[in-house]
């Protein structure tokens, strides 16, 4: 009896240490997630405040919707997510929003035009998704 419950310690341990390895191996994907996300933001910043009205905009939003919709068929498409994943791309999203706001209303009212603000602010909007990614391969 006791034999029989070793052994089955032994397999279910062996199971455990094959899903965790499928769960890291699995994750991966959202570190690129991440990278593009950042890249680009970082595009559509400079693509809105660089570029003449209304060009600018519609080049940036185009860029940054086609980045989304493929992100999103992309992510959709993975088999595992890591644990906490939801609350991690909640405040990869949030953290974006704000800091996009930040640069992209002071940047249409004052700043139209001037690389000294608009390159230095794709930076800034591209942070989260770049230190995400990061944090993320580290794991």
């Amino acid at each position: 009896m006791a034999e029989y419950a070793s052994r089955d310690a032994a397999a279910a341990l062996a199971r455990a240490k094959e899903l965790g390895s499928t769960v890291r191996n699995g994750t991966k994907w959202h570190v690129r997630y991440q990278v593009i996300y950042g890249c680009a933001a970082a595009v559509m910043v400079l693509s809105v405040g660089l570029l003449a009205p209304p060009y600018g905009v519609a080049i940036g939003t185009g860029i940054w919707v086609a980045t989304i919709v493929a992100l999103s068929v992309y992510a959709a498409r993975q088999r595992v997510a890591r644990r906490g994943f939801g609350r991690r791309h909640a405040g990869l999203i949030t953290v974006w929003a704000l800091l996009f706001l930040a640069v992209l209303i002071p940047g249409t009212l004052w700043h139209q035009g001037a690389a000294s603000w608009w390159v230095p602010g794709a930076v800034v909007v591209a942070l989260p998704g770049l230190i995400g990614g990061y944090l993320e391969a580290r794991r």
